[in-house]
């Protein structure tokens, strides 16, 4: 059995459709119900919690494991006296390009590998899913604002990361490997709106904004720290944060996915 943790999320949900279609035995985890097919096995618990995940972890084989509460170790002590043998955690690129900002994934991805168990650390670029931010905004004016307009960055599809964890939880050989996923090309803002509104038929307009617009926006859901290291990312990326990764497709055997390609598949969030 494979538990996985964020079970509702974007790139949960896609995992789960992704080992349940496989024929594996899967449990999804969320701190709320609902969002997964019909006849997956849902539990709710809480990774800032791990006592609660006792009953999710039992009999299982592997975890997938998201970055989420304050003990990564004490998350993986129960994983391991429930008899899981392999853990995937899904952690940040700014793990590696910024580990002074993104202390909270560095602290699980050292937990990880201390941990005895079979382990493999996804470190996810910017998700693709990043830009349902602007599905209100485009819905309601055809308009999407964000800073750095001009900025590329090699965003990840979502259902990339699902299908690379996919592969890492079923198949062998990648214990003790960190993979950075990104998508194929960088990618500005202001052509993800374009992309978007491609995708739906309607132009969409790009607003960009200050640094400080941003920055104020951004406050009301990440801290400070996060929201500076995130920032600088968005408009001073390092040369690793802009690279393209040849991690995905070698997992896959395949190219990743575009960001056109996300916009088409998901127009109907921004009609």
């Amino acid at each position: 059995m494979i538990v996985i943790t964020g079970a509702t999320g974007n790139v949960g949900q896609e995992l789960v459709r992704i080992l349940t279609a496989a024929g594996e035995e899967v449990t999804g985890v969320s701190r709320r119900p609902g969002g997964l097919p019909d006849g997956v096995r849902h539990l709710q618990a809480d990774l800032a919690d791990p006592a609660s995940l006792r009953t999710a972890l039992h009999g299982a084989d592997a975890l997938f494991l998201l970055v989420a509460g304050e003990a990564p170790e004490e998350i993986l002590d129960e994983a391991r006296a429930a008899g899981v043998r392999r853990v995937v955690l899904l952690s940040s690129q700014g793990a590696g390009t910024r580990p002074e900002v993104y202390r909270h994934p560095v602290a699980f991805e050292e937990a990880v590998r201390r941990s005895g168990l079979d382990w493999t650390v996804l470190r996810s670029g910017g998700l693709d899913s990043n830009a349902y931010a602007w599905a209100e905004s485009i819905r309601a004016d055809r308009t999407a604002a964000a800073p750095f307009g001009d900025v590329g960055l090699p965003t990840v599809d979502p259902a990339d990361v699902a299908e690379v964890a996919a592969a890492v939880l079923r198949g062998d050989g990648h214990a003790g490997r960190t993979y950075e996923l990104t998508g194929p090309a960088p990618v500005t803002p202001r052509e993800r709106a374009g992309a978007i509104g491609g995708a739906v038929g309607e132009a969409v307009r790009f607003v960009e904004q200050t640094r400080a617009e941003a920055r104020a926006q951004m406050l009301a859901f990440m801290p400070e720290p996060v929201v500076e290291g995130t920032l600088a990312i968005l408009g001073e990326p390092l040369p690793a944060e802009q690279a393209v990764s040849p991690d995905v497709e070698r997992v896959l055997g395949r190219a990743p996915r575009t960001f056109a390609d996300w916009a088409a598949r998901t127009a109907p969030a921004f009609r």
